[in-house]
């Protein structure tokens, strides 16, 4: 159940109040107008009775049940004794069993209170009954009802009290639990409302964490490639300039041609990030590199002196989606960049494209050096790419030396490849 708030404390004085001006009003014209006749009870008593409701209610929210059997006694016992007030009584009554329904707490409390409050009701609406029946009429009090023939005024007014009480009680029972079920409703609604808003924040948090990973890895992919590429090609340029100018000359060319490349990808990259909705689609990347470029990595590997060699195996039975050959590219690529980088002068490198009928496998191994022991952004890289491309990655050296990088992706799309 939801607290209480200062409104509603404020909300429950407010209407003491107001049913204890009320109740005055009613116990002074009741007493006046003499509706018990010489029975009814002195205004000085009634004044306390109306006290007696109208105090508790000021609390009826935080203690439901209490006031629920403080307004109940107060009332049947003003009824009893002929306490010359009747309404503020009913309109407490009501409030009181409704009050019970709606904010107590424990529900089997709830249940019996207010199922021994209309039992005892009624067994004194019963009781009472019963000794206005077995008492003598006295033909000439004015007002009695006749009990004469098999449905009497007298039978007919005792069937309208028993319709008017089961009302009465009937219909605070009922919009007392409604109103507990509609509050429960509301404050369930408000949690959830509460977790999904939390949801929503951890969720941007993410996708802001997932972007920035994905912008550096795409950077450095492609400028750790060709820096590295030009820097090889730069050293061979050096090494052949006071010998083959020419030579040097194209090797030069090569440098222009790795940087034009480098400018032209991360012109491409920018332009993707800056593109509104590029995130939608699940199936782009950054980039038009896909298999068929895999071709072009191994002949620039190759003419930057590291001898490689390119092998595909297997026909193609389905096409890969266009991210899943983005990252099988970008994982080739920082391969036979690493390999330039740490497996010595003397290494070459195999690069093998495998095509099963489920899936599709990259498998880059090189002679040399094993290379780094300390795992960097690279290989980190290439695990990311693995697991967003639904695959499997294997890293390691090779017992006869060198190093090996082998990556399996499943493949969904059913179109004929071509590389």
């Amino acid at each position: 159940m939801p607290r209480l708030t200062r409104t509603q404390r404020r909300g429950d004085a407010v209407l003491a109040l107001v049913l204890f001006l009320g109740g005055l009003l009613s116990a002074v014209l009741s007493s006046v107008s003499g509706i018990y006749g010489d029975e009814q009870g002195s205004l000085a008593v009634a004044l306390g009775y109306v006290a007696i409701l109208a105090v508790p209610l000021a609390f009826r929210r935080r203690w439901p049940s209490v006031t629920a059997v403080i307004v109940s006694v107060a009332y049947f016992f003003a009824v009893t004794f002929r306490i010359p007030e009747l309404y503020a009584g009913n309109i407490a009554m009501f409030i009181a069993l409704y009050t019970v329904g709606a904010w107590e707490e424990n529900r089997r409390r709830a249940t019996i209170v207010r199922i021994a409050i209309i039992v005892g009701m009624f067994a004194w609406l019963f009781v009472v009954m019963f000794q206005d029946a077995t008492q003598p009429v006295d033909a000439a009090v004015e007002g009695a009802f006749s009990r004469a023939g098999a449905f009497s005024p007298f039978v007919a007014y005792q069937l309208l009290m028993i319709g008017v009480n089961a009302l009465f009680f009937g219909g605070a029972y009922y919009f007392g639990d409604r109103s507990h079920q509609q509050m429960r409703e509301r404050s369930a609604l408000e949690e959830r409302t509460a977790e999904l808003e939390a949801e929503r924040e951890v969720t941007a948090a993410q996708a802001v964490a997932l972007d920035r990973v994905r912008i550096a890895r795409e950077l450095h992919d492609v400028v750790a490639h060709h820096v590295s590429l030009m820097g090889v090609q730069a050293g061979v340029a050096r090494s052949l300039l006071d010998r083959d100018l020419e030579s040097a000359r194209e090797v030069l060319t090569g440098i222009e041609g790795s940087a034009r490349t480098s400018l032209h990808e991360l012109r491409h990259l920018l332009e993707t990030l800056r593109t509104p909705g590029s995130d939608s689609a699940p199936d782009t990347a950054p980039t038009t590199h896909g298999l068929a470029s895999i071709r072009v990595l191994v002949d620039e590997a190759s003419a930057a002196g590291l001898p490689t060699t390119f092998n595909v195996i297997g026909i193609p039975a389905h096409d890969p989606a266009p991210l899943v050959q983005v990252n099988l590219y970008r994982i080739a690529q920082e391969a036979l960049t690493n390999v330039r980088r740490h497996a010595g002068p003397d290494a070459t490198a195999d690069v093998r494209l495998r095509f099963d009928p489920d899936a599709v496998e990259l498998e880059v191994s090189n002679t040399g050096r094993r290379g780094s022991s300390t795992p960097g952004l690279g290989q980190l890289g290439m695990r990311e790419r693995a697991a967003v491309s639904g695959g499997t990655i294997e890293m390691g050296p090779r017992a006869r030396g060198g190093f090996l990088v082998r990556v399996r992706v499943p493949v969904t799309r059913a179109a004929v490849a071509h590389v």
